[in-house]
This record gives C-alpha cells, structure tokens and sequence, in this order.
C-alpha cells in the first residue's frame, strides 16, 4: 500500500485509509469475530490509518476499534473527531477537551494522532436544533472559550498530534480562515466522480452542488493534508446500488427510488459504462480518480466486509488514471 504525507507534518499515512463509520456498518453493528478478521486484514494490505468518530455508533465504532486493535497488538494512525451540538455551545473549549478524553478511553490509548472538529464552518448562524453538528458558525471557531481555544489546549497537552475539520461546502472563505491559522492539518472532504469540486476549478461550469471551491488546492498551500470521504458518493458510485440492490447488509439502506427520481443514477450510470468499456468496476474507476490527485494524502474507503477491502487494495495497487481517462471523465462532466 503506498504512503503519502499528511500535508507538512511528519506523519505519513496509507493512501487508502479505513472509514469506521455508520455508512459502512462494520464497526457499529458488525459481528466482533467479522471486525477483528477485517481489520486484521486491513493491517496485513497495508492500510495504516483508521478514521473515526464519537457519533458513529454513539461511541460504539470507537469502542469496536480499540478493542479489536489492542487484540491484535496494532498501533496505526487514527483519527477521531468533535461534535458540537447545541448543548456544548456555553463551553466549546471545554467540550473538546472533554471528547477526546472520553474517545481515548473508549480507543484504548494516551495520544490520538489526529482529532478533527465534525462541524463545517459556515458563515451564517445555523439552527442547531436536537443532535445537529454538521455544521459550525465561524464566529464559534474564533471566539473566546471557541473551537480554536480546545483545539489548541488538546495539542498543547499532548492529547492529539495533529488537528483538523470536516468541509461541508460553499465554505471555501471559512475553511481558509481556519487554515490560515496554522492549528489544522487534515480536513475531511468529499471528491467524487458525481460531485468534483473539491479537486476541479471550473466546477461552475458543469453546475454540481454543494461547492467545495477546489479546497484540495487550498489545502495543499496550507501544508494540510486531505482525506476524502463518502467516495464512492454513499455507495451510488457502485454497479450494485446501479443494478437496484443494496450494497451490504450491515451498510445503512439507500433509497434507490429517491435517488433514480433526483437524476443521480443516471449520471453514475453514465460513469459505469465508461468503467465497462475499459473493461474495469465502477468502484476502481471511482477510487482510481480520486488518486490520481497527488493532492489528496488518503481516500476514506467505508469498509463493510472483506470484498471490499480487496477492491480497494486493488485500485491502488492499479495506480492513477491515464491522461485519456482523465479527459473523458471530464467530457462526462460537460455533457
């Protein structure tokens, strides 16, 4: 498995990393036997670098991790995460120092290596209503008692190595606030063959919604590292989501319905035969793309069994995209 540098830092990490959360399954509602036998797996291709969240699961993922870990005696890269909700907003510094103590525990471990705060800056207020964190006002990142403020105290006490933040989209001033602040190192951030704006400047051109503002070439002038998630666009990027079916079992339920109604299976459609004509699956092309940016230090694979793991494996031992692919990816886009 190839390694790439997480932005200026001194950690470097495999380029395909291993997603723990609920879109997969595995690691909040799979069988112990099933999660140690994947994730040895996982270790034994060469995937050195574990993403994680206090949400997947309520802890569940986090706790799931860190025992199968211990059992098999691995110590890789991971990264886990902040939720701000409502209820945190009196005392967010406080909140985070309080977080990553309670996913160390569940982790099993003194040091994380990297903690990202799950909430996207954005420049309006948000309602933050019940369990809502997928986003954050920026003034909230900035202020006294803030993101800012807890993040720092995390990395000053040695609770984290490194930090980082989730893009939403339409965000692009905000993200370049924080990363102007030199604090952050990874962000997390979708990149699809359905949705290229992170990584694609004419984005405006082929009209996909949200915007991420071709934050990947943002982040790389920053010295920050980028991990890309959902890439398989939450499982549409798959001939089984395209042929109607469900992708695994233990994976959360996709409305196929729903989204041949709003146009994307079409699209995705569009992107298999292409995958068919070089005689390749949708899935390698998918995760191929996303390599063949030497931006991007790791794709987030959402691994649901050992299938695909394998597949994953498989497209990164394959290398990027040729030039000619790459040119009628692009065409696809346009048209």
């Amino acid at each position: 498995m190839k390694q790439r540098r997480v932005g200026s830092t001194d950690l470097s990490i495999s380029e395909i990393g291993f997603g723990c959360g609920g879109n997969a399954g595995l690691m909040v509602s799979g069988e112990y036997a099933e999660q140690l036998r994947v994730v040895e797996r996982a270790l034994e291709c060469g995937i050195s670098y574990f993403d994680n969240a206090p949400d997947y699961g309520a802890g569940a993922a986090e706790v799931n991790l860190g025992r199968v870990l211990k059992e098999l005696g691995a110590d890789p890269v991971i990264n886990t995460k902040v939720e701000i909700r409502a209820e945190n907003l009196d005392d967010i510094a406080g909140h985070i120092e309080r977080s990553v103590e309670e996913s160390l525990r569940r982790l099993k471990r003194d040091t994380i290596d990297i903690v990202q705060i799950h909430n996207g800056p954005v420049a309006a207020k948000p309602v933050m209503e019940a369990k809502y964190y997928a986003t954050l006002w920026t003034e909230d990142y900035h202020r006294q008692g803030g993101v800012l403020e807890g993040v720092d105290a995390i990395l000053r006490k040695g609770k984290a190595r490194h930090a980082g933040f989730v893009c939403r989209g339409n965000d692009i001033d905000e993200v370049r606030q924080l990363l102007d602040t030199g604090l952050f190192h990874m962000i997390n951030v979708p990149y699809t063959l359905l949705n290229p704006s992170a990584g694609y400047p004419y984005s405006s051109s082929i009209g996909v919604k949200p915007d991420y503002g071709d934050v990947i070439k943002v982040a790389k002038a920053a010295g920050c590292g980028v991990a890309v998630f959902s890439p398989l666009a939450g499982g549409v990027l798959t001939d089984a989501v395209l042929r109607g079916q469900q992708t695994h079992p233990l994976a959360r339920a996709k409305n196929i319905e729903a989204l041949e109604a709003k146009g994307v299976l079409h699209k995705a459609r569009e992107f298999q035969a292409l995958a068919v004509r070089e005689n390749i699956e949708l899935v390698e092309l998918a995760y191929r793309f996303i390599l063949s940016n030497t931006a991007v230090t790791t794709l987030l694979g959402g691994i649901t069994s050992a299938e695909q793991l394998a597949a994953a494996a498989a497209a990164s031992d394959a290398g990027p995209l040729p030039q000619n692919l790459l040119t009628d990816i692009e065409t696809i886009w346009h048209h």
